[in-house]
């Protein structure tokens, strides 16, 4: 990460924009390779919910008062997060049980 040794240089060149630099051996050519990873654009972002794989586990919210959906969740294998106080699930059962708007952003 920048800061760190070896990449005060780099930082220096960079700057603010110096994202990552990561060291590369190729052991053919017996050569050790510095590359940088720079940032060039910066721009607002949101999650879109067509991009989650079925199988990534999300979180969503049900009030204890929900009984019959709490069951709902649990039978389609959602686990209880005692912690953060939320359901984890795959989103595949999410979207089958049209619960998207249940579900908290990280």
């Amino acid at each position: 990460m920048p800061g760190q040794p070896g990449t005060k240089k780099l930082l220096e060149k960079y700057g603010e924009t110096l994202f990552c630099v990561r060291y590369r051996y190729d052991m053919n050519r017996g050569k050790k390779l510095k590359t940088v990873e720079i940032i060039v654009e910066e721009s607002p972002w949101e999650v879109n919910s067509k991009n989650i794989p079925g199988n990534k586990l999300v979180k969503i919210r049900v009030d204890y008062n929900e009984v019959y959906l709490r069951r709902l969740v649990k039978s389609a294998g959602g686990r209880w997060d005692k912690e953060e106080k939320v359901w984890e699930l795959p989103y595949r059962e999410v979207k089958d049980l049209g619960l998207e708007k249940r579900m908290v952003k990280v």
